[in-house]
């Protein structure tokens, strides 16, 4: 049965402050390398025309002058590249949704960008528990190696949050999900699940 309750909160990043500085470091960055391989290339094509229309020049001199322009370029879009994904671990946040008895969460780029990083159904929901407690383990060690989603950014819950965990079950397997929230929205994830699915201890 479903139930038209809506429900939202956030994991927010607890070093905010100092991340938000990193992650505007990189994106420059990554700005900056995708700018020089941009103009790198624009002279780069009068130096290829120059490079074919020389007659002096053996076809294996040709070749390796084009491709140590071609390498110095592709260094720079390589690197704007992972600047530009760098730069995404940092200032990172979750936002849940608690709606008809699905949890949907976003992740959240520096406090702007948002992206869609799923939904989990009560129906999927196997077990439900706080990682301070035994249960956390006994299922951890029942899923052979597989490490856990981290559904936060924070090594320590804020103040009036814990951390729950969710094993939750799909045609892939057993998924073990972390969030960081306050008691109401376990509340609602125990009563859209089902009690008989809630860990204690």
């Amino acid at each position: 049965m479903q139930r038209d309750l809506l429900y939202e909160e956030s994991a927010v990043c607890s070093r905010a402050a100092t991340e938000e500085k990193f992650y505007i470091l990189f994106l420059v960055l990554s700005i900056l390398c995708f700018v020089v391989a941009g103009v790198t290339a624009f002279f780069a094509t009068s130096v290829f025309q120059g490079v074919i229309g020389n007659e002096e020049l053996e076809t294996v001199q040709k070749v390796v002058i084009i491709g140590v322009w071609l390498i110095f370029i592709l260094s720079f879009v390589g690197g704007g590249v992972v600047f530009w994904f760098i730069k995404k671990r940092f200032n990172l946040s979750y936002d849940y949704t608690f709606v008809e008895d699905e949890l949907r969460i976003t992740k959240v780029f520096n406090g702007r960008s948002r992206k869609y990083f799923g939904t989990i159904s009560a129906d999927s929901i196997l077990k439900i528990g706080y990682c301070e407690k035994p249960s956390y383990d006994n299922v951890l060690r029942g899923l052979q190696g597989n490490k856990p989603k981290f559904l936060t950014p924070n090594k320590y819950p804020a103040e009036d949050k814990q951390f729950i965990y969710l094993l939750v079950g799909g045609s892939l397997g057993k998924t073990l999900y972390i969030l960081e929230c306050r008691q109401m929205l376990l509340e609602y994830l125990v009563r859209a699940a089902g009690i008989n699915k809630f860990e204690r201890e």
